[in-house]
């Protein structure tokens, strides 16, 4: 029976992870699956009650089972799809049950268990953004105190060494939390505080403290080596560090907890509390974490203002400072050899003050008043007179080290009680051989040093030695008076220091309980203070006295969203749910059933709801399965068809994102769609428009080049010479140039891609100017060839530590790998195709009468002027954007600049420029001079000719970074010949008065430069290849 019962609840929970994985199409299907797990743990919130329709069964033993498994179907299927609107309905409680148990949860296994298991699952997954907020907010209700709690404290858990390995995997992924998130975000500003490297540790290292705490009355080998393990993981992480952090964001753990540990060794309790941090500390994995330890406590003592003021304050610090370090270690004993040999290595192998000479010594003697350690003195004179007496010590040491070393040796030395080692220090062979050699050393104040540490033994021995010459205060004779008059007295003779004495040490009483701590975090409480009632002396801000008005006080905010909710209020308006998937938003914005709905109002709903949503959701889908990649085309041709027949706010601009994004995160689906829509005869110019923008600002997106802002209107523009109308008015009455102009991103790109191309060649041709280059000799600059190195980019260094991390985040498609194969060479190709179809439709209407005649550049059409300059300049995009690729310099230079050619030197139809009577005096359609303004009929728009001339220059100009033009200049000599001689006419027209059809004004400057840029990069490309080029014309 008990077979058969644990198979079919076995049966029941993996159904409800196989339907958490599969689709789910609403909120109705998806909030049962989600009660059914957290009702039968105990973890369902009250009132989510009425959702348990299906209740299942779960034991202990299944729930740790069953954790991981649910959350990853959370993280994996229902998060990713359903945050945005279980977050709209105030449900997302019920996903974060499954990671993050709330306080009133806290008292049951199964929370434990999920928020143990959760760590592990949400870093053995690729880091998003909502799996951040689920860390952030699980580092602040269940940390490592309270981990330990769950594995160690549990009830009937049987032998503590069973969950040993569940606790190092456990303090590895909490330590490992800001690193992995630090990597995720990048140079991201968003990353909340609790997760921020500083902070983090910081609270780690308050939390272990607390548990240090927590076991000072169970001190057994198991939890103490538990304990010991966090400590070994915090060192290696830079939590103990050598000196006291300057900056909030270098964690340290004396830092943060010695206020504490100050106020519980002070307490009735605190030898226990004191054993346990002696055991603790011998039990470290190593002596390099002990010494690490030992350097972080020692540097983060109190610094004692003056380390040789004899003053009662000063002393009594001293004597608090040695007990914090006798709490903590324990005495100085043989029988502890490896805290003997850290402590001598630490306190010896480093350059400490007089302070900490003091405390040292305190510590030896054993931090007593009236009590001395004799044990711990000689250990500790032992170690400093092997190295005072070293004579490489003597000859290359620092003065501060010789003071340091020369104090403690005379402090350790006071402190002995009779009989002192000084007789048989002052008869030491090697000790009166030191001296001389202190005594024959050329810096006086070393000299000082050993002498004066002469006297004292003497002195302390019974013997008289008086070398003279102590008065002044040069050459530190006044340090040595000064130590003098400390050693007349020790350190731990003062009384106890009591803590009126010093600042108010930290209090722990009063700290919460972790539950408590659960709740405090999940509430946030505001406190307004009342300004008090009196008098103002401000009378301008009096108002008139005036009678209390009869009308009714106008709603609040609050009250109006309250009557937005009123379900009496909204008979018959439609809810329109938000689409959770693509296909609901391929639904939504293109019906697949053929009938059209007779109710506008949610028709119009529909697509406003689809278009708030479809950025953010295709956005969210990269790299999520196959979702995307099966409902591309479909948004594509929906995207591609809508018609803003409802007026709806921001339409523009949200199907432009929507459509940047589809060709962001799919361009192997979403570009080869929008290019051959593009080209079909159905659509109108503004529709084209926006899927040139979109293969343009896409394109972009994946080279990880700037994007320009669509709606930001430069300051020129929005502002008025006199006074600023209102905002509504403001924007209404902007110039439609201004708007045409702001949503026209690929001509503001391409104009400051082909300025760049100019200004490179500046340098190159102005060295064959003679009279610029003796201008330039004459003038006095810097050289040039001086420059400062840049920083580091971001995304290289970014892209170097997502390698060492490790193939965790799915690989980004970037714009080389796709361009000539899904961007730019189906773009030409498809036009070739199209050009030939719309000259052979023109050809076989020719012999029609006039009005019968197709004509193929008719306005809307693609072979428009204003069409065809749009889809130049946005190859130009691309073809720049593109220049890293493998296939640039053999496919995609020779062909953008064939292309280039052809739309502006020859005509495209029939009607082109043509008027009706020339068109009946010659059908042939041959236009001399259809590139070069002036020049017999004028046939090319000056819009055209700029897109044409721009686009040649960045081929040239990519051409001559890549190889400096040797691939073009060979292979294609007759394009190269070809763009330059019609570049030169076309500049020499506009000099000669010239005027292009529709230029003047911007766009002739424009073609001018474009045309210069042209002569000027053929010429030197051409200057390089010359004699090569000579057979292959």
């Amino acid at each position: 029976m008990s077979a058969e019962y644990n198979a079919a609840m076995s049966e029941q929970i993996r159904d409800v992870i196989s339907r958490l994985q599969s689709p789910i199409p609403d909120l109705e299907t998806l909030f049962p699956l989600l009660a059914a797990p957290l009702a039968c743990m105990g973890l369902l919130p009250p009132r989510f009650r009425k959702y348990d329709t299906s209740p299942i069964v779960l034991d202990d033993l299944a729930v740790s089972r069953y954790a991981s498994p649910l959350q990853r179907a959370l993280l994996e299927h229902i998060i990713p799809v359903w945050e945005p609107v279980l977050r709209q309905e105030d449900a997302y409680e019920l996903v974060e049950q499954y990671f993050c148990p709330n306080a009133l949860s806290f008292a049951f296994p199964a929370a434990q268990q999920l928020a143990l298991h959760a760590y592990s699952t949400i870093l053995s997954w690729s880091l998003n953004d909502y799996s951040v907020r689920i860390l952030a907010k699980l580092a602040r209700a269940y940390p490592i105190d309270i981990l330990h709690a769950i594995l160690f404290s549990t009830p009937g858990s049987g032998s503590l060494d069973r969950h040993s390995v569940s606790w190092e995997d456990c303090v590895r992924n909490v330590v490992a939390v800001p690193a992995k998130v630090a990597n995720y975000m990048g140079d991201r500003r968003d990353i909340p505080h609790a997760l921020e490297y500083g902070p983090y540790f910081t609270d780690v290292s308050i939390r272990t403290e607390r548990l240090i705490d927590a076991s000072k009355s169970k001190r057994s080998q198991g939890r103490i080596s538990s304990i010991a393990y966090v400590l070994a993981k915090l060192v290696n992480n830079g939590v103990f560090p050598s000196s006291v952090p300057t900056s909030p964001a270098q964690p340290s753990f004396f830092h943060a907890t010695l206020p504490t540990i100050r106020s519980r060794l002070s307490h009735d309790d605190g030898k226990d509390y004191a054993a346990c941090w002696a055991t603790l500390l011998t039990s470290l994995p190593s002596s390099m974490n002990l010494r690490s330890t030992l350097v972080s406590l020692f540097s983060h003592l109190d610094q004692i203002p003056s380390g040789l003021d004899n003053s009662l304050p000063t002393r009594a610090l001293v004597f608090r400072e040695a007990l914090l370090v006798r709490g903590l270690l324990g005495p100085l004993s043989k029988d502890n050899t490896e805290l003997v040999d850290c402590t001598s290595a630490v306190t010896l192998g480093r350059n400490w003050g007089e302070g900490h000479a003091r405390i040292l010594s305190c510590w030896a003697a054993g931090a007593e008043p009236g009590s001395r350690g004799r044990e711990g003195l000689e250990i500790l004179l032992q170690k400093v007179i092997d190295i005072w007496t070293d004579a490489d010590h003597i000859r290359h040491s620092l003065l501060s080290q010789h003071k340091y070393l020369t104090s403690l040796l005379l402090l350790t030395l006071k402190y002995f009680p009779v009989p002192s080692p000084a007789h048989e220090l002052a008869l030491s062979p090697p000790f009166i051989q030191s001296i001389s050699v202190y005594i024959s050393h050329l810096d006086p104040s070393v000299r000082r040093c050993g002498m004066l540490v002469a006297e004292e033994v003497a002195r302390t021995a019974g013997k008289a030695l008086d070398f003279g010459d102590w008065e002044g205060d040069e050459q530190s004779k006044d340090w040595c008076g000064q130590l003098r008059e400390l050693l007349a007295m020790c350190d731990a003779d003062v009384d106890p220091p009591t803590d009126s004495q010093f600042d108010n040490l930290a209090d722990s009483d009063d700290e919460p309980t972790p539950a408590e701590l659960a709740a405090s975090f999940t509430k946030t409480t505001t406190t307004v203070d009342a300004e008090p009632d009196g008098y103002d002396s401000d009378d301008s801000l009096t108002g008139y006295a005036s009678p209390a008005s009869s009308r009714s006080a106008s709603p609040t905010p609050s009250e109006l969203e309250e009557i937005e909710r009123d379900p009496t209020l909204r008979v018959g308006v439609k809810k329109v749910p938000r689409p959770v998937y693509l296909a609901q938003l391929g639904e939504m914005i293109r019906p697949t059933s053929g009938l059209q709905s007779g109710d506008e109002q949610l028709t119009a709903t529909k697509i406003e709801v689809a278009l708030q949503v479809a950025e953010e959701l295709i956005r969210r889908k990269s790299g999520f399965g196959s979702e995307l990649d099966e409902n591309a085309v479909n948004l594509v041709h929906g995207l591609i068809g809508l018609q803003d027949n409802y007026e709806l706010e921001g339409f523009n601009t949200k199907r432009q994102a929507a459509l940047n994004a589809l060709v962001a995160c799919c361009p192997r689906k979403a570009a080869p769609s929008i290019i051959e829509e593009f080209f079909r005869n159905q659509y109108s110019t503004e529709q084209r428009f926006v899927m040139l923008n979109a293969l343009a600002l896409g394109a972009r997106e994946l080279a990880s080049l700037p994007i320009p802002q669509l709606q930001n209107l430069s300051r020129e523009k929005v502002a008025f010479p006199s006074k600023r109308l209102p905002p509504a008015q403001h924007k209404k009455y902007l110039t439609a140039g201004d708007h045409s102009r702001t949503s026209d991103p690929v001509g503001l790109l391409l104009e400051g891609i082909s300025q760049e191309a100019i200004d490179k060649g500046k340098e190159a041709t102005a060295e064959k100017v003679p009279e610029l280059v003796r201008e330039r000799n004459l003038r006095l600059r810097p050289s040039s060839k001086i420059s400062e190195v840049p920083p580091a980019n971001s995304d290289s260094r970014h892209a170097l530590m997502r390698q060492l991390a490790g193939p965790s985040h799915p690989k980004r498609t970037t714009f080389t790998e796709v361009a000539a194969e899904f961007f730019i060479c189906p773009f030409i190709n498809r036009f070739w195709l199209f050009l030939r179809d719309e000259q052979t439709r023109e050809a076989r209407t020719a012999a029609q009468p006039r009005l019968h005649r197709y004509r193929g550049a008719g306005t809307g059409l693609v072979l428009s002027a204003l069409v065809l300059g749009r889809f130049l300049e946005t190859l130009a995009v691309l073809v720049h954007a593109a220049r890293n690729a493998r296939e640039w310099l053999a496919v995609v230079a020779p062909d953008a600049l064939e292309l280039a050619l052809t739309l502006g030197t020859r005509p495209l139809s029939r009607g082109e420029g043509a008027d009706a009577a020339d068109d009946d005096a010659d059908d042939d359609g041959g236009v001399a001079g259809a590139g070069v303004p002036g020049e017999q009929r004028q046939s090319k728009d000056a819009a055209l000719l700029t897109a044409a001339l721009e686009l040649v220059l960045i081929v040239l100009d990519g051409c001559l970074d890549l190889d400096g033009g040797r691939s073009l200049g060979l292979e294609h000599t007759a394009l190269l010949l070809g763009a330059g001689e019609w570049a030169g006419k076309v500049f020499g027209a506009l000099e000669d008065g010239a005027k292009a059809l529709g230029g003047g004004g911007a766009q002739e400057d424009r073609l001018r430069r474009a045309a210069a840029g042209v002569v000027l990069k053929a010429d030197e490309l051409s200057s390089r290849w010359r004699r090569a080029m000579v057979d292959n014309v």
